[in-house]
């Protein structure tokens, strides 16, 4: 499986989705925000190294996090020597090796997020209720379509009440999962843990628990029709 979160709108609470799935999944997740990496950093090689040939895409992961983490390098330098396009055959790779891959796109519409919907076999789109959110998400959900990245769910980050969830749900043609704003989860993310290990009853553990659930069971009907 390998599942691009994108959201179209910075800010939105993307990363710490991606990285809170990745951990209810047990998959690697690959921060690919060359220029604006936001999950945990790691020593050794990253992924700027990857895609710039310098090193192995599987022997980059890290596996002593909390979560396996295919980290991405800060630095100005690696952004500009990384090779965008070789994302799509290092994600393949990971995912050979690995068989659950969660690839935390970068905001906007990009190249570089076209590329991580290209390698998916679909996606989560993330958004909050605010209206500018809301209009990128829906860009966001064309260009997955474009790339024949199928929605698997949206989440509606920070909701309040239950009206734009459903008006999403009509909008973009996707259930909604709903995570209400959460020091609990702002918290466990700073801290670089997923939440569902630092308050497992939490009201967020459990909506990142329902959303790992629909997700697997949707791409893997999409992937499996056999069963």
């Amino acid at each position: 499986m390998i599942l691009a979160v994108t959201g179209g709108k910075g800010g939105v609470g993307k990363s710490t989705v991606a990285y809170n799935l990745a951990a209810a999944l047990d998959a690697v997740v690959v921060d690919a925000d060359l220029g604006m990496a936001d999950l945990p950093a790691a020593r050794g090689p990253d992924l700027h190294d990857v895609l710039a040939g310098r090193a192995d895409p599987v022997e980059a992961v890290r596996e002593g996090n909390p979560v396996a983490i295919l980290p991405c390098g800060r630095s100005l330098a690696g952004a500009r020597a990384a090779e965008p396009t070789r994302l799509v055959s290092a994600v393949e790779s990971v995912a050979a090796e690995y068989g659950r891959v969660v690839v935390d796109c970068p905001a906007g519409l990009g190249g570089d997020v076209g590329l991580g919907l290209c390698v998916a076999e679909a996606c989560v789109l993330v958004t909050t209720p605010a209206e500018p959110a809301v209009a990128d998400a829906v860009r966001a959900r064309a260009l997955a379509r474009e790339l024949d990245a199928g929605l698997a769910r949206i989440v509606l980050n920070r909701a309040t009440d239950g009206g734009t969830a459903d008006a999403l749900a009509r909008e973009l043609g996707a259930p909604v999962t709903t995570i209400p704003e959460s020091a609990t989860l702002a918290d466990a993310q700073d801290r670089g843990e997923p939440v569902t290990a630092v308050a497992p009853e939490s009201t967020a553990a459990t909506r990142v628990a329902e959303l790992a659930t629909a997700v697997e069971s949707t791409v893997g009907s999409a992937t499996n029709p056999g069963g």
